[in-house]
């Protein structure tokens, strides 16, 4: 499992008083820059959030895990099943091909080429 997204970005808030006579204690907008509240990721519409490898036998195990994982997130999620090898560059066909000409060094995660 490769997660894509890292809660990076600082959310903030400011506090304000609601009781009677808070407007004498507080000073509305001035100075609001806040106090940290928690963090969060910043996802463009598209931005893969996280890419799984596994073998072709555990392919509907892993689809059935990310099913239930997507409702854990906010905002609508799709998964998408590549056509590349793992994490390469290479579809799968190019890659079988390279490989059997020993073009390819297995190199990890990755590969040599």
């Amino acid at each position: 499992v490769r997660v894509r997204l890292h809660p990076f970005h600082v959310i903030r808030i400011n506090k304000m008083l609601s009781c009677a006579g808070a407007d004498r204690l507080q000073t509305g907008m001035r100075g609001a820059f806040g106090k940290p509240q928690g963090t969060v990721a910043r996802v463009q519409i598209g931005q893969p959030i996280m890419s799984v490898r596994t073998h072709d036998r555990h392919k509907a195990h892993v689809i059935e895990a990310l099913r239930r994982a997507k409702f854990k997130y906010p905002g609508r999620q799709k998964i998408y099943v590549s056509r590349k090898w793992g994490f390469t560059k290479f579809d799968r066909d190019e890659y079988e091909d390279l490989m059997s000409k020993g073009r390819l060094f297995p190199d990890g995660v990755n590969v040599q080429y």
